[in-house]
């Protein structure tokens, strides 16, 4: 909901925050206020009220923001101990991604495997357990099957010396709805920020999903292979499998998950504080990591070792990296 500084500035500029259900509030740097609604794709309406902002905590007042230029502050909106013009004031806001259009120029091993095709798929990457540090390789591998989903936003507040300090806290499902889903979670002063910054943590952790069969092996794989459990805080979430047709009876949080990582049928149960929405898509995130965790007796037959992509690419990545033009060499001064 809007923080309540945000409400005491709307007082006499005619807008009524609780008629319109804003979920969120910024302040921009003409010092306008800026609410909007955020909707589950991640794009949110918006409307700017032509009101100042709340005063920061611990500003200084000056000029035309009432109060003197510095001491205590004896003005209209001059209250604290002279300590700045409030928090981080045009720094870093409203940047967007100016990288958007650019080529994608890896920066690890893996990330110039994949772009020179020497990595067909995901599955070999997971099949070595090599980390992804780059969240361009997920969209290599998925240019437009990968579907996300903000789960909810929240606002965090930590108490500083000069007040509270208001952070946006986001929570994003990702995933192809065909056996791969991810979870990222971030925290920033602006909404918008801290989305992106979930999606690209959401891209990072894609997990493979293993998907079996309840009774009979008859058609596509439809559920979980076993009875698998993860367990995140107090929260414990344990996926059972279900017969072809049931549907995923769950919460709505679980269901979006196991909805997105192409699961069709599955009963859950959870214990805890499920009302911790965090809590309870990483307990279920954990729950569906976990499938791949068991030896089943379908996997007891021979494992043949082939070499990691990077032992058998060595060569190639000996070969072909050279030290980028602009970057700056070391000069010996004599």
């Amino acid at each position: 909901m809007i923080p309540e500084s945000c409400f005491r500035s709307l007082i006499g500029t005619g807008i009524d925050a609780q008629r319109y259900n804003y979920r969120f509030c910024t302040t921009n740097n003409e010092g306008r206020v800026h609410f909007g609604n955020m909707s589950d794709t991640g794009s949110y309406d918006s409307a700017m009220a032509d009101a100042p902002a709340a005063a920061p905590a611990g500003g200084r007042g000056g000029g035309d923001r009432g109060g003197f230029r510095g001491g205590f502050g004896s003005g209209e909106r001059g209250r604290g101990r002279g300590r700045g013009r409030g928090r981080g004031r045009g720094r870093g806001r409203g940047r967007g991604n100016k990288d958007g259009d650019k080529e994608w120029m890896p920066v690890t091993k893996l990330g110039r495997l994949v772009k020179d095709m020497k990595i067909k798929s995901l599955e070999e990457i997971y099949l070595f357990s090599l980390p992804i540090k780059e969240c361009e390789i997920i969209d290599f591998f998925f240019p437009s099957t990968l579907k996300d989903e903000v789960l909810k936003i929240m606002p965090v507040q930590k108490q500083t010396r000069a007040g509270q300090r208001t952070r946006f806290k986001a929570f994003v499902a990702i995933g192809d709805h065909n056996g791969h889903v991810g979870l990222g979670v971030k925290c920033s002063k602006e909404v918008a920020t801290a989305i992106r910054g979930a999606i690209i943590l959401a891209k990072l952790s894609v997990i493979p999903v293993r998907r079996g069969y309840w009774g009979n092996k008859i058609g596509k794989p439809h559920t979980v292979p076993c009875k698998v459990t993860g367990k995140c805080g107090s929260v414990t979430v344990r996926l059972i499998p279900a017969p072809r047709g049931t549907g995923i009876v769950s919460a709505p949080v679980p269901k979006k998950l196991l909805n997105m990582a192409g699961i069709e049928d599955c009963y859950t149960s959870a214990r805890g504080c499920t009302a911790t929405l965090g809590n309870f898509a990483k307990a279920t995130y954990a729950a569906i990591a976990n499938t791949y965790s068991y030896l089943t007796p379908d996997l007891w037959k021979e494992t043949t070792f082939t070499k990691s992509p990077y032992q058998e690419f060595t060569d190639y990545l000996a070969k072909n990296h050279t030290r980028e033009a602009g970057q700056k060499q070391e000069v010996k001064v004599y």
